[in-house]
This record gives C-alpha cells, structure tokens and sequence, in this order.
C-alpha cells in the first residue's frame, strides 16, 4: 500500500512529506494502524544530532494514535476498528520484560532508537524502492499508516479525543510515570520538577493527582504559568541560591525531584534541593559527563535514570485517560495541533519552545 509519511533523509534537511510503500500486510503478532494524530517528541529531534547513531533515512514518530485496520492474526489481541495509543517497543521475553519492566527490555535500544527489527527492512521503502529504516520505536507514526507489533498497542475507549492521545505513549507517560510509578509520590509528598516542558508538567499534573506539593523551575515565564495553573509552585531557575529556595518551599527540602533538562548545573540544584534520603530522577539521556559537586549525596540522597515513566504502557495509559475524564490529568491543554504537512513548522515551534507538545494530524488518510 502507498500512503504519506514525514520522511528525514539526512541530519540536516528539512523532514519532507512524500509517499512511502508498504509492500507486506501484518505478519503474527502486527496490526496496521491508521495515524490519527502523532506527537513530536524532543527524541525525534535529538536524531539531528545523533552523530550518525541513527539511522537514515527514515520515517521517525513514536507518540501514535490511530484506528487498527488490519491485524496479523487473533492473537494480537486486538480488532479491526479498535482504538489503540502506540507506545516503545519490547521484546516481551527477557528478564526486564518478564517482570514488568518493559523500559528496561534487553534489546531496547535495537528495537527503538536503531531502526529497530532490520529483518523486516525491505518492506518498508520510499516510491522509488529506496530502503527507509524499518521502525522508529516500533512506530514510525509520522505518517498516515503505521505497522507496530501488538504488544505496542494500548487499547483505548473511542470516546476519548483520539488525535490528542498519542504523547500519552512517550512524553506525558514518562513524566506521569516518574511520580506514580517510578517515585510512588502521595498525599503529603514533596516534589520539586526542574523542566516544565511536556515531560515536566505531565510531572506536576501527576502529582497534583496524587495530592503531593509540588515546586516547578524553569527559565521561561510562560512555562511557569502553566505549571502554576495546575497547582504548582513557580520558581525561576534564575533565583538567587535556587537549592535554598526550593528547600523553604518544600519544608525543608524535596522527597522527590525530577530534572527533565540534562543540565548539569541544575541537576546539581535539584541534588541540592533534597531532603536527606531524598530522591533525585532523570529522565533525559546525557550527553557528556556529569559533574557532581562535594555534597550533592551526601546523607542518604540518591539519583538514577527513570526511563518511560518506569511503565507498562498498557495499565498507566488506561490510568492517565481516567485521570483525564476525572479532570485531573488535563493534558489536552499541552497540545497544539499540525497538519502533517506542516511537520516542518512544528519542528520550529517545538525548538524554540512556542509550543509544549506539537500533534501532528495526518492531511488526508486514504481508505485502507
């Protein structure tokens, strides 16, 4: 089958819109999903500078929701016309996997961030035959169609704002997912977010959920209202003896903070800004070194990666939709929607921070 699809052929070019063939249907265990929105995620355009780790060209896009039009058998577990969120990809049979750990999956990296099941790529190629990197996250949703293993996809109510749904398959499930799942945060809790991007404020929505006091620092005043308006308290990464502040707001330091930037100054801030066996996570991958100052973890304080909220995509997906109905998780205020052909404005508006969350809607998805 012929559809569009965002293709970015080099490290430096724009993403162009253009036809791409799917030469097979689902194999066992696959079903073929008809994007109805697609989320852009700081992932896919950290591939611009990849150093060449990624593979191109390629189809990228891992914040999918659509409508499955065709599945590979029963034992998919899914039907013609169910609504589903498309979430990262996992082997299903490795330790991590077994035990509820699908972030973690032995071969993550192989099936997400490297083109993922190179066995299959001739069945993915541009019009002419030009061979395309077989699948971004078990995805590559920037497009009108994609083919994801079963296990990828999240079964949803069709009641819910399909289009709207895909970032809850990345973004907003992993900072959703560092406070209820990762952090276990409660009534009476301490959290400070250092980041109020889209990760970020899905980690204050979260807990203000979950009833936990929560401190929200970023550098853009525009962030820290919205970060206000679901309940947090702002504070300007700029103020003065930030870690002192932070501790005053929380009654004497954070249980639980989240660095959602990579930067190392305010890591060390956030380490700073914790109560003694206070927890830091971080959620976004390093990109040199990170130096630690005398101090930081001292008196019990700890820090390590949280990687996809620490989720099973199908039991926290199900769980932010209800949050969401119950008004609490209002993500849907994060979002600004594109037609897919406007990918390139998005990328804009997304790296200068005009937007939180761009959703890309596919132009004009043809009959299957």
């Amino acid at each position: 089958m012929r559809f569009r699809a965002a293709v970015l052929r080099s490290y430096e070019d724009r993403f162009a819109v253009e036809d791409v063939l799917l030469n097979t249907g689902p194999a066992e265990g696959e079903v073929l999903v008809r994007i109805a929105g697609c989320g852009m995620c700081r992932t896919d355009l950290a591939v611009r500078r990849s150093a060449g780790r990624s593979p191109l060209p390629a189809v990228l896009g891992h914040e999918g929701a659509g409508v499955v039009v065709r599945t590979g058998g029963a034992g998919t577990g899914l039907t013609v016309g169910d609504h589903v969120v498309l979430s990262f990809d996992s082997c299903g049979h490795c330790h991590a996997c077994l035990g509820a750990a699908p972030a973690y999956c032995d071969s993550f990296a192989a099936l997400n961030l490297f083109g993922g099941r190179a066995e299959n790529a001739a069945r993915f190629t541009d019009a002419t035959g030009g061979a395309l990197a077989p699948r971004w996250f078990g995805q590559s949703s920037f497009a009108e169609y994609a083919m994801v293993p079963a296990r990828n996809a999240v079964r949803v109510d069709p009641a819910l704002p399909l289009e709207l749904l895909g970032p809850l398959g990345c973004g907003f499930l992993t900072g959703a997912g560092a406070v209820l799942n990762s952090f276990r945060a409660g009534p009476g809790d301490t959290l400070a977010v250092f980041g109020a991007g889209a990760v970020g404020l899905a980690a204050v929505m979260a807990a203000t959920a979950a009833g936990a006091v929560t401190v929200a620092v970023d550098r853009h005043v525009g962030r820290l209202a919205l970060a206000e308006r679901f309940h947090a308290v702002p504070v300007h990464a700029a103020s003065a003896d930030l870690p002192a502040r932070v501790r005053r707001l929380t009654g004497g330091g954070a249980r639980y903070a989240l660095d959602t930037t990579g930067d190392a100054e305010l890591i060390n801030d956030a380490l700073r800004s914790l109560r003694p066996t206070g927890r830091l996570g971080l959620v976004a991958r390093l990109g040199a070194t990170l130096p630690l100052e005398p101090g930081t973890l001292d008196r019990g304080r700890s820090v390590s990666h949280i990687c996809e909220g620490d989720a099973v995509p199908g039991l926290l997906i199900p769980r932010l939709t209800e949050l969401w109905r119950a008004e609490l998780f209002p993500f849907d205020q994060l979002i600004r929607t594109y037609p897919l052909a406007d990918i390139h404005e998005a990328e804009q508006d997304c790296d200068a921070g005009r937007v939180v969350k761009p959703v890309l809607i596919p132009d004009r998805p043809p009959p299957a």
